[in-house]
């Protein structure tokens, strides 16, 4: 399906906007290209602009150091997932079936491009499940959090906390169990492909098997 869609990432995340140039959008662009190659410990401002022909001073300019960098990708997907959810949801009335299809949404390798995106969707979903925890798991994330850089993933949490409320209004833990939700949605998929007897998935035809997995947890811890 074809989506055309445009978010305002947090200010306080990058330097310069990279949606106010072409240089800044090609720096996202081959960002999650060279990170999915690379893995973000060995990805570099230097290599960046040895991939883009270009110099270490321009990146700079829009991002003080590559975890900001990250950040910002992040914050895209977060916001891409949010609205994904609000546009799959909006004429669904059971509260079952959102549930649902939110793991779908959270489970399911995004198409290679999306919409009027020039972002590789596929190498950005693999970035998800392997580098996304690298962004709060971190020494200072409290003083990084003052500037409210988390939001667009609190209210995807929020959003989800939001359809598990409605599904049982008497659960305590709805905020809990949504950010739960979406965290082992990433480490599932992750020990599947890569750690597979972290996981109960078969050897062969496990496509699809995080998804029920969650599907079984969420609505067993319910109901």
């Amino acid at each position: 399906m074809d989506y055309q869609v445009s978010f305002k990432v947090n200010e306080n995340i990058y330097l310069k906007d990279p949606e106010s140039s072409e240089l800044g959008k090609d720096i996202i662009k081959h960002s999650i290209d060279l990170i999915y190659d690379l893995g973000f410990e060995q990805f570099t401002f230097k290599k960046l602009a040895s991939y883009m022909n270009t110099t270490e001073a321009s990146i700079y300019r829009y991002f003080e150091n590559k975890h900001r960098l990250l950040l910002y990708i992040l914050n895209w997907y977060w916001n891409y997932m949010t609205f994904l959810v609000h546009f799959n949801l909006q004429n669904i009335k059971d509260p079952v079936q959102k549930l649902k299809t939110i793991i779908q949404l959270l489970t399911k390798e995004l198409p290679e491009r999306t919409g009027n995106s020039e972002y590789n969707m596929r190498y950005l979903y693999q970035i998800i499940l392997v580098e996304s925890s690298k962004v709060y798991l971190i020494k200072d994330v409290n003083e990084i959090n003052k500037n409210n850089v988390f939001k667009a993933y609190k209210d995807l949490c929020a959003n989800v906390a939001n359809v598990i409320h409605e599904f049982n209004p008497n659960y305590q833990y709805s905020r809990s169990l949504s950010s739960t939700l979406i965290e082992m949605a990433h480490h599932q998929q992750y020990f599947v492909e890569h750690l597979p007897k972290l996981t109960d998935a078969p050897k062969k035809n496990n496509i699809g098997y995080t998804t029920k997995f969650l599907e079984h947890l969420i609505f067993k811890t319910i109901q």
